[in-house]
């Protein structure tokens, strides 16, 4: 006990004593230092008094599905940056192969007692994944809120890029510029922003008077390697340009391209999506379409925020408009 006491006591500039008196709910204690003694608790991993569990820790579950992807960072520094500006401490909860699972990591942050839940990007973006903890956090109504497109039967707050207007700039885009083959490389098939860019994608040729060709469709996973590997395929269906649902993919069709010995863009242009973090670095640098995390952001902890303090529910989907940020990995059809 008297270890826990001084390693609370630390964490948060107190007395072991002024620790104590907040677990045994003596008077003499600031709201605002009780608080951060619970919260640091939390923040340790003890539990908390019987008679102090059934108050919900100022800790926010911020759950990704990876760190390799530069889009996932940029996003929790956002958010969790906001978080802490609110008098809330993000838990970081990112999975690895083999490694801890989401439906696990919403077990732990329940057991810790969190306010709420942030998903960017999850099983709730994949059909074909189990999607029993979400039905977990809405039996207790947590508030919970997802980044970019989620299953139908899902009914949670969701701030989502408008993946129909991004696949409208990247493909006007690449019209302009005279390419006609032009290859999609996109997510898994159950994944749902990328079914969402497919069905745009139909929509924006059948406008165009354009067949629409299965052919110069591949779907892969959200890697450098993967996308390496997909672009291979499309290029041997003769594309000069690539739209790509990620930036890593982007770099892997780079590298393809390469590989093939042939040249971006002089012969096949790329553009990504995300505008992650030193993608103007590149060579060529990478045309992408831009995520607005900021005010993405904004508007995901404005959600969870006013679920917290209201206690009701928000099912709606906000939708941001992209940029498309034109760089030196696009140009010209090359001439037949």
């Amino acid at each position: 006990m008297s270890q826990r006491l001084a390693e609370v006591a630390r964490k948060v500039g107190v007395s072991e004593a002024t620790v104590s008196r907040v677990l045994n709910e003596k008077p003499g204690v600031s709201d605002a230092t009780r608080q951060a003694v619970l919260t640091a608790l939390d923040v340790l991993g003890y539990e908390r008094p019987s008679k102090l569990r059934g108050e919900r820790a100022r800790l926010v579950g911020l759950v990704l599905p990876e760190l390799q992807n530069p889009i996932f960072p940029a996003f929790a520094e956002v958010i969790g940056g906001a978080l802490a500006q609110n008098g809330y401490t993000p838990v970081l909860c990112t999975q690895t192969a083999g490694g801890i699972s989401e439906a696990d990591y919403v077990e732990l942050l329940l057991q810790q007692q969190v306010s709420g839940v942030v998903f960017v990007g999850g099983a709730y973006a994949q059909q074909d994944a189990s999607h029993a903890h979400y039905g977990r956090l809405a039996d207790l109504h947590l508030p919970t809120v997802l980044v970019n497109a989620p299953v139908d039967d899902l009914d949670f707050a969701t701030v989502s890029c408008d993946d129909t207007v991004a696949t409208a700039q990247a493909l006007t885009h690449l019209r302009s510029l005279g390419h006609t083959r032009i290859g999609l490389l996109l997510g898994p098939r159950d994944h749902i922003p990328s079914q969402r860019k497919l069905a745009a994608a139909k929509r924006i040729l059948e406008g165009w008077d354009v067949p629409f060709d299965d052919a110069l469709v591949v779907h892969s996973l959200y890697s450098l390697e993967a996308g390496q590997a997909a672009a291979t395929r499309l290029l041997k269906a003769g594309v000069t340009a690539i739209v790509c649902a990620s930036d890593p993919m982007a770099l892997g069709a780079i590298r393809a391209v390469r590989r093939a010995g042939l040249s971006v863009p002089q012969d096949v242009s790329i553009v990504g999506y995300d505008d992650s973090a030193l993608m103007n670095c590149t060579e060529p640098p990478l045309t992408t379409v831009r995520q607005p995390i900021e005010p993405m952001g904004r508007t995901i902890i404005e959600l969870l925020l006013r679920q917290i303090s209201s206690d009701s529910a928000i099912s709606d989907e906000l939708f941001f408009e992209p940029e498309l940020v034109v760089r030196g990995s696009t140009g010209p059809a090359p001439v037949s």
